[in-house]
């Protein structure tokens, strides 16, 4: 049971009897026009209130807690503000250069006490030159649980479940050895009984700490190659369109790529050539959008899919894009019609809220009868499949890099899907803005 009350209540004379004439309050004298009775008589100045339990008869106050700040989720973006990562040998290097520039204190006399006071010193400083950058990594690098879902799909596809988060608790148990070896080996060298005593326990501290980091400072190094590659990765703005290819390996998403943006894969004739997200921007009509290119993606289930697969599904997964999907009907990239079909209508089916188009490229290699592996059954009932097999999905566009037929045809209708990419942004954000409000 909770109540709250004043000390108004706690500091009152009752009183019976009539007041007359004149009385004095806290702030001056006061002439009253006639007798008037008073039940109480308030003494205080100043009112104040709190709150109180009661328990067992007892008025027990109640901590007045303020609420906790939730966590505020990053944006995509957070890769670029991680922090410079230096070598384990430069940082370590670094800090002995200035722990060795520490001189003892000033106005010593006796020479023990001048070294044990300079060793002191110097272990302290060079405890907290190696301690303090692994710290700055520690508080810096974002845990995982806040970065946008597209970019925790990222560290986990790109260096494994689990290893972000080891190798900063390595880093930080590093920290943590080393300013425990420093103090330690500080307060011995402080108690040193003579000068070269004071020199042997500067000397051996010195030589703990460097082999504390030789042994561990392998985390720093893999911090920093982690820092380095997600430094590297493309940022995608969420506030702009987004075109992103989809399809099977080696189907012609990179050569598309390079003629429709700025991007500029890497196109040679086997699978799996694109090995990340690759980004480039499109202008038209003085507006900016954005391509991404993505890997190839194989007929198999999603648990036995490779990380670069993987890739392409996190990318549709959470980020807002439309999807330009290329067929190859032709043969030439090693995957049957058939099995692209599969895939297709896989895609289609999981992500069929994104704005969609179908291209099939290499047209000029396309041929009056449809392409059949040998190891696809030509005579099947499936409708569609024969369907896809001859022209494609209903509405795709055909075009060839090689001859740029379709080409203008391809762009016009890019844009179009840019333009409604945009609408579908600015809508959803102005729903966000009227459910904050």
């Amino acid at each position: 049971m909770s109540c709250a009350f004043s000390l108004l209540e706690s500091c009152h004379l009752p009183c019976s009897r009539y007041l007359s004439t004149t009385f004095r309050f806290s702030r001056g004298w006061y002439q009253m026009q006639r007798p008037i009775k008073h039940k109480t008589l308030c003494l205080c100045r100043n009112m104040q209130t709190f709150a109180c339990e009661l328990v067992k008869a007892s008025y027990v106050p109640t901590p007045q807690t303020k609420p906790k700040s939730l966590a505020k989720v990053e944006t995509i973006g957070a890769f670029q503000k991680l922090p410079m990562v230096m070598p384990s040998v430069d940082i370590f290097q670094s800090a002995s250069r200035k722990a060795k520039r520490v001189l003892p204190t000033k106005g010593i006399a006796n020479v023990a006490k001048r070294e044990r006071n300079r060793g002191a010193k110097q272990l302290d400083a060079l405890m907290k030159e190696l301690a303090v950058p692994l710290r700055g990594y520690i508080e810096n690098f974002p845990k995982r649980i806040y970065l946008h879902p597209y970019e925790r799909s990222l560290i986990e596809l790109t260096f494994g479940a689990g290893n972000y988060e080891e190798v900063l608790k390595k880093v930080d148990a590093l920290r943590k050895k080393v300013v425990s070896v420093g103090k330690e080996h500080a307060s011995l060298c402080a108690k040193s009984l003579s000068k070269k005593e004071a020199e042997e326990r500067l000397t051996e501290g010195l030589e703990k700490l460097q082999e504390i980091f030789k042994c561990e400072g392998q985390a720093i190094d893999d911090l920093l190659y982690i820092a380095k590659t997600l430094r590297a990765m493309p940022v995608v703005d969420l506030e702009m369109p987004t075109l992103c290819l989809v399809g099977a390996p080696n189907v012609g998403k990179s050569s598309l790529v390079r003629l429709l943006s700025t991007g500029k894969p890497e196109v040679c004739n086997y699978p799996f050539t694109t090995r990340g997200i690759l980004l480039g921007h499109i202008t038209l009509d003085y507006q900016h959008f954005q391509v991404t290119d993505t890997p190839g993606l194989l007929k198999r289930c999603d648990e036995d899919r490779n990380n670069l697969e993987k890739l392409t599904l996190a990318v549709l997964s959470h980020l807002p894009t439309a999807i330009l999907y290329v067929h190859d009907l032709s043969g030439q990239c090693g995957m049957s019609p058939s099995d692209q079909f599969m895939i297709y209508k896989e895609i289609s089916e999981r992500f069929g809220n994104h704005l969609w188009l179908d291209v099939i490229s290499k047209c000029d290699l396309l041929k009056e009868s449809p392409v059949v592996f040998i190891t696809e059954d030509r005579e099947v009932d499936h409708l569609e499949l024969v369907k896809y097999r001859k022209i494609g999905p209903e509405g795709a566009l055909h075009v060839s890099v090689k001859n740029e037929d379709g080409i203008d045809k391809l762009k016009k209708k890019v844009h179009e899907l840019l333009m409604a990419q945009m609408e579908r942004i600015k809508s959803k954000r102005i729903q966000d803005n009227i459910e904050v409000a």
